[in-house]
């Protein structure tokens, strides 16, 4: 099959585009024709070489939408020619956690794309409980740029966050894949959003996605803005780490939320611990979501109330330049891959 790939870890030109073995379908999985896969900065990082001892060659991609081609022994809830979209988040099935409806706590949680081969190819094999019902109404592009970035911010404001009507929610980074999603499931519970984008063309963008106050971070002072105009939030989401910790910390309300799914500019943040115990906010960890919470999102996809949002789409064998985008923190919303348009 058709693949692109990495050997080894680096930039952007480590990433090979040629043929690769097509997997085949074991016991409870199914093979996946893929038509189109979305990029994320999770790509980005494991191309980086978060993962050390990552076995090489290694497939990306975590958002995948496409078609059964095959099914292996066992699999009674696809059929092959079915359309598809692929939950990226597996687990062993089993454990205490998975069968609590928390599969993103098991402790064999692995991600497509990150721990085992993904969709930057055109054929991946999934197991037969990572297949969700396809959103109808939806391009193939459009469908790969649900799962992986709506899971990850309905569980962050959501189930993590236990967001409320009317609430205050500040959004960092509107215009990345997962705050554009999170912008707009803030906006189904009636929320005042802000937002923060990092410059002045996307400020418009953030409007139109339905944010209440956006903030151009590289020109305005975040803390100073929200202060003036809110006074303070509710909940915040926020992937950006060390250096907005402490802002975030002064902006958010006495018992406010602070939801934190990444770290994307330093993992080392120095805070004053007086206003978390004194003001009793709440620093939260989230990572990804649970099986389940992604089959209410795709619901909502499709009935329109969520729309994913689309930047660029290129050919499989540009991935490459894919990454480059990424990388430019340039994108509003996604870049999608397509392998079998």
């Amino acid at each position: 099959m058709k693949a692109a790939y990495i050997e080894e870890f680096g930039g952007p030109e480590v990433i090979k585009y040629g043929e690769l073995l097509t997997p085949k379908p074991g016991p409870c999985e199914v093979l996946v024709r893929v038509k189109a896969v979305s990029v994320n900065h999770l790509d980005v990082w494991v191309r980086r070489g978060i993962y050390k001892n990552l076995p090489m060659p290694h497939v990306l991609g975590s958002d995948i939408a496409g078609v059964v081609e095959e099914v292996g022994p066992g699999v009674k809830n696809v059929k092959p020619g079915q359309k598809v979209l692929i939950n990226p988040g597996t687990s062993c099935g089993v454990c205490e956690a998975c069968l609590s409806g928390r599969d993103n706590l098991c402790k064999e949680y692995k991600i497509l794309g990150e721990h085992v081969w993904g969709g930057y190819a055109e054929y991946v094999r999934v197991p037969s409980a990572n297949v969700l019902p396809y959103p109808e109404g939806l391009t193939w592009v459009e469908a790969a740029a649900v799962p992986l970035t709506f899971l990850t911010a309905w569980h962050a404001v959501v189930t993590k966050g236990q967001i409320k009507q009317g609430e205050t929610v500040l959004v960092m980074s509107g215009g990345g894949g997962v705050g554009s999603a999170a912008v707009q499931i803030a906006k189904l519970f009636n929320a005042y959003v802000i937002t923060t984008v990092g410059s002045d063309w996307k400020v418009e963008k953030a409007y139109e996605l339905g944010a209440d106050l956006v903030i151009n971070w590289r020109k305005e002072d975040i803390e100073k803005v929200i202060r003036e105009k809110v006074g303070r939030v509710d909940l915040v989401i926020d992937h950006t780490g060390q250096e907005h910790t402490q802002r975030l910390i002064n902006v958010t309300k006495w018992g406010g939320r602070i939801v934190m799914y990444g770290a994307t500019s330093g993992y080392r943040a120095q805070i004053d611990l007086r206003h978390i115990f004194y003001r009793q906010v709440s620093l939260i960890g989230s990572t990804m979501g649970s099986k389940g919470e992604l089959f209410n999102v795709v619901r909502l996809v499709e009935k329109r109330k969520l729309r994913p949002v689309v930047y660029k789409v290129l050919p499989l064998e540009q991935a490459r330049e894919a990454h480059r985008l990424l990388e430019s923190f340039s994108p509003f919303g996604k870049v999608v891959l397509e392998v079998d348009g």
